[in-house]
């Protein structure tokens, strides 16, 4: 009888050892995912990609690759990306459709981009055209570490710089704008006057004009926008309707 009693222990033991084994094999724990490093600048963005976990790794990464600028300037206490948004997919790895058709560009309520004139080497020296629900979509358009920039984010800047009267100057670059509107720079901003295409279908005064989006909806068809030109050293506050293509620029977190 005792015998047994000690066998029945030991088969009990050997019962809760396992069980318990296997409620640590089906608990997989947390951990950090594993990134190549950041490659080099490329159109100003800096990519690295998911290559893999340790094992027992819970979940699945965030994204199979992420971005982040790798140009940027201080203009007081904000960090400024110095070139116009130039990336085709969202942040977690989604494409953003080019939209070169012009009806198709007028009706749409979903992000998209284009080159100005879809002529792809405008793309080099001015960057995308995006519409706003690019900008306002939940996956982000911004690299990591960065969104863009709030209608008040955008007030921040141009007071730091004088006030809309005198900023635009300072933002604007040395060189690319029309009739002698060229800036001073003294922003590091450098901004170029890569035009816009209109909601109603075309396209407008590249050399004279930048027009960027900020992130804050005035109403339900348009948001706040900043534009500079040639003609002026101002900065300009407007809102405008939402299928409008403008340029982008990014704020760090």
């Amino acid at each position: 009888m005792l015998t047994l009693i000690k066998t029945m222990k030991k088969l009990n033991l050997i019962s809760t050892l396992l069980t318990v084994l296997i409620v640590l094999m089906g608990c997989k724990k947390e951990c950090t995912f594993v990134y190549s490093d950041w490659t080099s600048c490329s159109n100003s963005i800096q990519t690295r990609t998911y290559t893999s976990s340790p094992s027992g790794c819970k979940g699945s990464p965030p994204a199979d690759s992420l971005q982040r600028s790798c140009v940027m300037g201080k203009i007081g206490n904000q960090i400024w990306t110095t070139k116009n948004l130039d990336v085709a997919t969202y942040r977690n790895g989604d494409a953003i459709p080019q939209v070169q058709d012009n009806t198709a560009w007028a009706n749409l309520t979903t992000g998209a981009w284009c080159y100005y004139a879809n002529n792809t080497a405008n793309g080099t020296t001015y960057g995308k055209l995006y519409n706003w629900y690019a900008v306002n979509d939940s996956r982000g358009l911004a690299p990591t570490g960065y969104h863009i920039p709030t209608d008040a984010e955008w007030t921040i800047l141009i007071n730091y710089l004088g006030g809309e009267l005198v900023a635009g100057t300072k933002m604007k670059s040395n060189t690319g704008w029309e009739n002698d509107g060229n800036g001073t720079n003294s922003s590091a901003f450098a901004g170029l006057p890569g035009g816009y295409r209109s909601f109603l279908e075309y396209f407008y005064n590249i050399g004279a004009y930048g027009y960027w989006w900020s992130s804050s909806e005035r109403y339900t068809d348009g948001a706040w926008s900043r534009s500079l030109y040639s003609s002026d050293g101002s900065v300009f506050r407007d809102f405008n309707v939402k299928q409008g293509g403008f340029s982008v620029r990014c704020v760090r977190d």
